[in-house]
């Protein structure tokens, strides 16, 4: 009988665990995000339902190219639930990404999302890394119609080796709300910036080298 309870608290403590890592599911028909509320949780409050228009589940903003004249060649277009109120609770979202002749979609991660990408058009190469002490680099160059698959957290890529031709791409996330960490902005650009010394330090580099980072970003 002991050893009966004793699985019951392990299962029950596994399924807890498995719980607390994803996206809790959606209790009623929908949730459309209420982004005048001033109560704080862990999301967006739900809206009155009976308040829900057709506006709340829709977005016209990747029918548009991106604007890629930047210093990387790329623009990401979201459509997380910033974007489309009525993603709030789903566990999903979208991007659009256009390319530039060899631009890049710099090194970033999305700390709570996987994600699947498609090539529309153009020819890009993508990978990922896996995490400490293997460090190893994942990648594949991917025509149009491939998809690729980038793993929750792993920092990842993608870049047009499409001998000067301009690439599209889509992505599936699995959170409406993934977040983007982009390593360069975060390390050498946050705000207040991370003391020179530390980085130095760190990167093993010139201090003049990491001073001349931090104002690019």
């Amino acid at each position: 009988m002991a050893n009966h309870i004793l699985l019951l608290i392990l299962l029950a403590l596994t399924c807890s665990f498995a719980f607390a890592s994803a996206e809790p599911s959606p209790l009623q028909d929908f949730c459309v995000a209420d982004f005048n509320s001033t109560v704080r949780v862990n999301g967006l409050v739900c809206k009155d339902p009976k308040l829900a228009q057709a506006n709340d589940f829709f977005f016209s903003g990747a029918r548009l190219p991106g604007n890629t004249t930047n210093a990387v060649g790329s623009k990401v277009t979201p459509a997380n639930v910033a974007q489309v109120p009525g993603l709030n609770t789903f566990g999903i979202s979208m991007v659009r990404i256009d390319f530039a002749p060899w631009g890049i979609n710099p090194p970033h991660t999305h700390p709570r999302a996987t994600e699947m990408l498609t090539v529309l058009q153009g020819t890009l190469y993508v990978g990922f890394v896996t995490s400490n002490p293997e460090n190893r680099l994942i990648s594949k160059t991917l025509q149009a119609g491939d998809m690729f698959v980038f793993p929750v957290g792993l920092i990842h890529f993608q870049y047009n080796v499409g001998n000067g031709t301009a690439a599209v791409a889509i992505a599936a996330l699995s959170s409406q709300n993934p977040g983007t960490i982009i390593v360069a902005n975060a390390v050498f650009g946050s705000n207040p910036p991370i003391p020179s010394d530390v980085l130095t330090k760190a990167f093993q580099l010139d201090k003049k080298v990491v001073e001349n980072l931090q104002t690019i970003f």
